[in-house]
């Protein structure tokens, strides 16, 4: 029999994920209506998220799908079907929900290998108006959204452990081990804003970051904060900033394998000048690599983050962004998103500018936002406005 974890962890994991996550670390309150995006796999959990959800008084929608589902439709569908958009049923959902839980579960993980790349980007650029609505009523301050994992068999198998050794690392992760987990991420969070309200006190211009292969410059431009601690993604460790994606010069070697689209790059490496991104390989995966910055907007950078080793309790490659973007391990981690900005890293009020004004500050906005990984050990230097410099990233670990 394949295992599962015991009722009392999935009742802890979806006890954070409803009473902490959502709201920006508050939780859900009650006659909020609850999105809950959960594929059939990961029912054990499902059926922990809708209680928690009506026991603290909210709404739940479910959507439920099948699990080896995606293929066919690729195989199958026209231009004008994967171009589809519905937009009556879309606009109404993101009116109707105050937040959603989404679960990654995957019992094929190259379920899509092999698809013409052309056809995944077309259906991804088609939901992009989904998007726009979903960010302007976050910046609105009128919706939530978080996610989370839950681990297969295929999942354990393609990096190499045993079921119960994966879902072990996602308990020791989650802080699923404590007797109150959602407590302990809010004292975490705390310690990690501690830094952060550090790193928005230092007038940065600009950072260098510089390891094996890697001399990258990243502009952070003006009216950014940095951000982490949302309970956006659980687990996140991470601190991080949308800078001005024109002042991104230099190159970046990431270490960490990508699954993306359904399908592996591996070696990913990117050179930018003047912001744009002007070369792009890998070792696996390269053309679903340049077909996906060859999308709107996606050759620009949306986001720069770093991992401190001391907060993360993630050790191992798991095969998820979600996880893997937050590897402490030896030297912590640095990634990058080529694509969408973050826009609450604006410091004032995101209501009040304009499509033209984030355009004009350097906000990408694309309808891609691709996480890639480097864990190899680097030194993430600042240069400060008055022309000084100071280290804020060595040997894994923020230096402030």
């Amino acid at each position: 029999m394949s295992f599962q974890p015991s009722e009392e962890i999935l009742e802890k994991y979806a006890d954070v994920m409803i009473n902490f996550a959502l709201n920006s670390g508050e939780g859900v309150r009650k006659g909020e209506v609850v999105q809950l995006r959960v594929p059939e796999v990961a029912k054990p959990l499902l059926v922990a998220l809708r209680r928690a959800v009506l026991k603290a008084g909210a709404h739940p929608i479910v959507f439920y799908s099948p699990d080896d589902f995606a293929r066919e439709h690729f195989e199958l569908a026209s231009e004008e079907q994967l171009n589809f958009f519905p937009e009556k049923f879309l606009k109404g959902l993101v009116d109707e929900i105050d937040h959603t839980v989404a679960v990654l579960a995957e019992t094929d993980k190259k379920e899509l290998d092999g698809i013409d790349s052309g056809k995944i980007m077309a259906a991804q650029k088609a939901l992009k108006p989904y998007m726009d609505w979903r960010r302007a009523k976050e910046g609105e301050g009128k919706y939530t959204w978080t996610l989370c994992m839950y681990g297969t068999q295929a999942m354990a198998d393609e990096v190499g452990m045993e079921l119960s050794e994966y879902w072990d690392e996602i308990v020791k992760a989650c802080y699923l081990d404590d007797p109150n987990p959602a407590a302990r991420w809010k004292a975490l969070y705390g310690e990690l804003y501690s830094i952060k309200d550090k790193l928005d006190a230092l007038p940065i211009e600009k950072l260098h970051i510089e390891a094996a292969d890697t001399d990258l410059w990243v502009t952070i431009g003006e009216n950014r904060k940095w951000l982490g601690g949302s309970g956006r993604n659980i687990p996140s460790f991470e601190l991080f900033i949308s800078p001005d994606w024109r002042g991104t010069e230099g190159c970046i070697q990431f270490t960490e394998p990508l699954y993306r689209y359904g399908n592996l790059i591996t070696d990913a490496y990117l050179e930018f000048k003047n912001g744009r991104v002007t070369q792009a390989t890998a070792s696996q995966g390269e053309s679903i690599l340049k077909e996906m910055i060859a999308v709107e907007n996606a050759d620009k950078v949306g986001e720069f983050s770093l991992t401190d080793r001391r907060f993360s309790r993630i050790t191992r490659f798991m095969g998820e962004t979600l996880y893997d973007e937050n590897v402490g391990g030896e030297n912590g981690n640095t990634h990058i998103a080529v694509g969408a900005a973050y826009r609450d890293s604006y410091t004032g009020d995101q209501t009040s500018v304009s499509e033209t004004e984030w355009e004009a500050m350097g906000y990408n906005n694309s309808v891609v936002h691709t996480d890639i990984v480097a864990t190899s050990n680097r030194t993430v230097t600042a240069v400060l406005k008055d022309g000084s410099t100071q280290v804020i990233y060595r040997d894994g670990e923020f230096q402030l």
